[in-house]
């Protein structure tokens, strides 16, 4: 039986993002399986709440919280700090703002089941930088701001070893970790333009939005067409984009033990 080393198993799981109990049914149905019944203890976790826009917008947030469905995602059995999201106004807008200190984790949205969506608009802005992280390295493989998007892409169109690393991952963790995500990032390094793998599985792969030339505390505003980006990214594995299953907001600092502070706001997939 194929043993992942801990850490390497560790960085694949934060590299994929840990996808909760809700995504199972769509993972489970792309892959041509029947889905399984969520325990109790998760049912309890799921909001009830469905939003009126898809993300929910942070203007539903009544105090500094994230809304519902909106959940702050760490690792499994791990000690990290989290990163923090936080729901504030800020130029008279209501954002979350995203602070990572030596640590790590996702705020995650799942989408409703069979999303078809294609564009996907947000602003965002970084006011503190992690000069530490580079994404081309294990040891610096943090970033300072993402957004994401995670497809329901079947297991059966992942390369055989790939496969199998999946498997186990899924195995070893009991979730579901999805088999194809994109990552638009802010990075501090690199320039913007730049496609890579995430170092610890090619199941992320990553466009740099924003590199070193974009000036800091200054809002941008993107626009990405997320079906043609599937394409271009994915396309070496499959040629019909599968729906859309989650949206990530992220930060993390735990490999280069650095900070970083940055924002999100009017985030909307259509």
């Amino acid at each position: 039986m194929m043993r992942l080393p801990l850490v390497f198993l560790r960085g694949l799981i934060a590299a994929m993002g840990l996808v909760f109990w809700p995504l199972g049914s769509a993972l489970a149905q792309a892959d041509g399986a029947r889905p399984t019944a969520p325990d109790a203890t998760r049912t309890a976790q799921v909001p009830a709440q469905v939003p009126t826009q898809v993300p929910a917008p942070w203007s539903d947030s009544t105090d500094d919280k994230p809304p519902p469905p909106w959940r702050v995602l760490g690792l499994p059995q791990s000690s990290l700090p989290l990163t923090q999201y936080k729901v504030v106004t800020l130029d008279g807008q209501r954002v979350v703002q995203v602070s990572a200190v030596a640590s790590y984790a996702s705020l995650a949205h799942v989408l409703p089941a069979n999303t078809q969506g294609r564009r996907l608009a947000w602003r965002w802005r970084l006011d503190e930088p992690n000069l530490a992280a580079d994404l081309r390295q294990k040891s610096g493989d943090d970033n300072p701001l993402k957004v994401c998007v995670s497809f329901a892409m079947p297991t059966s169109a992942v390369p055989f070893f790939e496969r199998q690393i999946l498997r186990l991952a899924r195995s070893r963790t009991g979730e579901d970790l999805p088999a194809a995500t994109i990552c638009y990032v802010w990075d501090s390094r690199l320039e913007a333009g730049t496609r890579l793998d995430n170092v610890y599985s090619r199941r992320v792969r990553l466009i740099v939005l924003r590199g070193p030339e974009s000036p800091l505390k200054t809002w941008q505003a993107e626009q990405r067409d997320v079906r043609a980006d599937f394409l271009r990214l994915f396309g070496d594995e499959a040629s019909t984009v599968p729906p859309l299953l989650a949206v990530l907001v992220g930060a993390d600092a735990d490999n280069t033990q650095g900070r970083s502070l940055g924002y999100v706001g009017a985030l909307n997939l259509e």
